[in-house]
């Protein structure tokens, strides 16, 4: 059994008995840290030199961090309101403030978007490497300490634990460190409860001897770090929406965090629950030719989800939930390669009949003479009732004995013995789980059937073929969506880094979808990359002729999405691609891209662009859009928000007016019209008040203002006087 203790401090103490005074910690990324535990081992090594600490991990995640006092004024109570007491990292606030000290290394393998670009000691100690390898990485620099969150319960008043968000990298992880364990080097595994975190099930429960030690202590149990809800752009909804059309029926769905996978949520729900309306979106797209129909109809469809979609993804994000309660993720898997065979064939369904048993028994799956295996093995799956048992080759219900032999007893066997509903399928595959604060709160609230369903694994076993029969007939028709920062004009993909060597993310589990996408007969890999970046004269396009970094090499090159349309890049001839990819780059870049390749042999001197793909705008996103949403959809926040009415409105606000900085022209001619505007000061007054500009004290905090209540005004959230 575990020793268990109520206070970090003890179980460091013991922790550095055991393992000396070199620590190699291996902990979860995101949400799955206990943060209270690993800030006792740093506060150990900051306060003695002699203690060696290297962290191991990805994701550490950290509350916002204003860069004005105008930003400050405005996030400062929604942090507050949001992250309540949630303990922040020590490593990663000495990180930020430059006062790491020299006998601790923090190596991460995934990063924040964009949060740490030019912090060396984060750059130059990144380790580089697929998701589904970090496992095998982590352990080759010698980890002999797991730290990890987990949530707890009792059954029939025995303790069971769950790895809860985090199974992803535990399960092999610590596999691998006990196989190399000696009394030379031994290796620890501690818990940390948090009475909050959602307990999930199947591979995710262990017994508690799982770990070396159980730190309990309701103190503890701070606020689970929350990822709230953005805001969808114009831009990500038409992502989205061209991507949901190439989502089969009856398929696997594999999205990621943030607006996008928002976007594609919202998508996928109003195909299946307002299908007029979605089809009538995808009629009228803009620059979408018969190309991209055929595409559609070859790849995904438009209908509704007839059959229902399995999840199976790194990331288990608030969108699976949606989708599930939208009754499109409703298409189960079984861990059982004849079950699943036959349910592929649609020889037997989720309700159990009595040919589902004809179909097992036909298909070799059961002897004609049922063994105790076999029963078992039909009582497990659901085909037989749980209540009955198994003796002396008879099938006992009650007080009937049936003889377990199909020749002579298979309709008795139906009428008294048969099941109702498979069992043990499962929905919803994940490696990790991170999100808003009622995410966290839904998972908890979820019945004992619906949780039952949601199998949290290892990343290995999601990310790859971990055992291809099986999982080439759980993964049918999958459908790959992530998102790359840039595509060059040979198709290759830029996801996580510069050409500097700056690390802007990570490669996480991209690399592994998109080549289990060519591994796969029906899988499709679906790359969405927004066709710019920055706004006015700022702006520049992120399909570029070349670049110095690459992510997804051109030979795994597949669907690339922008907002303008998609292109089809499989085994397609360079020109091929490159035509493919002008026609759905910003039109303001295309004859510059044009050009390059031109120049550089791969396009003829007399190739023009398609004409259809020619007015590839901003404003006819823009135009599109506004067509909808006038009529009640495409909303800020699909998926629910954490800010109140006042904070929408400032946020949506502050951004356009950020925008304006890259547009002088534009700023000069709104600065004029803000002078002159006016607005109700009773009603505008609270805005103001929030951020601080209700009493401007410079001429420059003056026209601020001005500008904020005449894009608050033109918003509609005030009104003209």
């Amino acid at each position: 059994m575990p020793e268990y203790y109520d206070d970090v401090e003890a179980s460091v103490d013991r922790a550095l008995t055991v393992l000396g005074n070199n620590i190699v910690m291996g902990t979860p990324l995101g949400l799955g840290k206990p943060n209270q535990l690993i800030n006792a081992f740093y506060r150990r090594a900051v306060a003695n030199p002699e203690i060696k600490l290297v962290i191991l991990t990805a994701l550490s995640l950290a509350r916002p961090v204003p860069r004005s006092e105008i930003e400050a004024n405005f996030l400062d109570p929604f942090v507050d309101r949001l992250f309540g007491d949630y303990l922040p990292l020590a490593y990663l606030q000495d990180i930020r403030a430059g006062k790491l000290p020299e006998n601790v290394t923090v190596s991460e393998f995934y990063i924040k978007a964009g949060s740490m670009l030019g912090v060396f000691p984060v750059q130059s100690n990144y380790i580089s490497t697929n998701y589904t390898f970090a496992a095998r990485d982590i352990n080759a620099r010698g980890v002999n300490l797991i730290v990890q969150m987990v949530a707890s319960r009792e059954t029939e008043g025995e303790q069971q634990l769950s790895l809860s968000c985090n199974t992803d990298i535990t399960l092999d992880l610590k596999e691998m460190m006990q196989k190399r364990a000696s009394k030379e080097s031994p290796v620890l595994s501690i818990a940390q409860i948090h009475d909050e975190l959602p307990f999930m099930e199947n591979r995710a429960l262990v017994a508690p001897e799982y770990f070396d030690h159980v730190v309990r202590n309701e103190a503890y149990n701070t606020t689970l770090f929350p990822a709230p809800n953005m805001p969808v752009s114009d831009v990500d909804y038409l992502l989205g929406l061209r991507a949901s059309t190439l989502i089969r029926d009856g398929g696997t769905l594999q999205i990621g965090i943030g607006a996008l996978g928002d976007a594609i949520t919202y998508a996928t729900i109003l195909r299946h629950q307002n299908n007029p309306v979605y089809k009538s979106m995808c009629e009228n797209l803009p620059a979408t030719d018969s190309a991209d129909r055929s595409l559609i109809d070859a790849t995904g469809g438009c209908d509704i989800f007839s059959k229902g979609l399995y999840g199976c993804s790194e990331m288990f994000v608030n969108g699976f939930l949606h989708l599930r309660r939208a009754g499109v993720l409703n298409r189960k898997v079984f861990d059982d390669r004849g079950l699943q065979s036959l349910i592929d064939r649609e020889a037997i369904s989720q309700a159990v009949t009595r040919e589902s048993l004809l179909s097992v028994w036909q298909a070799g799956l059961i002897e004609p003479s049922l063994t105790a295996g076999n029963v078992r093995w039909l009582v497990h799956w659901g085909l037989l009732r749980k209540d009955i048992e198994f003796h002396n080759g008879k099938i006992i219900i009650g007080d009937k004995a049936i003889d377990a032999d199909l020749n002579t007893s298979f309709d008795e066997i139906v009428e008294h013995a048969l099941g109702h509903q498979l069992r043990h399928g499962i929905y919803m595959h994940g490696g990790f789980f991170l999100g808003p604060s009622d995410f966290y709160e839904s998972l908890s609230a979820l019945s004992d059937e619906e949780r039952s369903g949601i199998g949290m694994d290892s990343v290995r076993r999601i990310n790859r073929l971990d055992d291809a029969p099986l999982q080439t007939l759980q993964r049918r028709h999958a459908r790959f969506i992530n998102t790359g920062m840039m595509v060059t004009l040979s198709g290759a993909v830029v996801s996580d880094g510069l050409e500097s060597g700056q690390v802007v993310s990570g490669v996480g589990g991209q690399y592994n979808f998109v080549a289990q996408a060519h591994e796969l007969a029906d899988a499709r890999s679906i790359l969405c990359i927004r066709s710019t970046r920055g706004f006015g004269r700022k702006a520049t396009s992120n399909i570029v002729p070349r670049y110095g970094h690459t992510t997804i090499p051109r030979h795994l090159r597949d669907i690339v999405i922008t907002e303008y349309g998609i292109a089809d890049l499989r085994a397609k001839t360079d020109r091929e691609i490159i035509m493919a990819l002008l026609n759905i780059a910003d039109s303001r870049f295309q004859q510059e891209l044009l050009e390059s390749a031109i120049e550089s042999g791969k396009l003829a001197d007399d190739y023009s662009i398609p004409e259809a793909f020619t007015n590839n705008t901003p404003q006819s996103i823009e135009n599109f859009i506004r067509q909808w949403r006038d009529q009640g959809h495409f909303p800020m926040y699909p998926l629910g928000c954490d800010f109140t009415e006042e904070e929408i409105a400032l946020a949506h606000s502050l951004r356009e007016l950020k925008q304006l900085e890259a547009e002088p022209a534009k700023l000069i001619r709104q600065t004029v019209r803000s002078l002159l505007n006016q607005v109700d000061e009773e009603e505008a007054s609270p805005y103001l008040e929030r951020i601080g500009l209700l009493h401007p004290d410079t001429p420059k905090e003056k026209i601020l203002q001005q500008l904020l209540l005449l894009e608050l005004e033109e918003n509609g959230y005030l009104k003209p006087l």
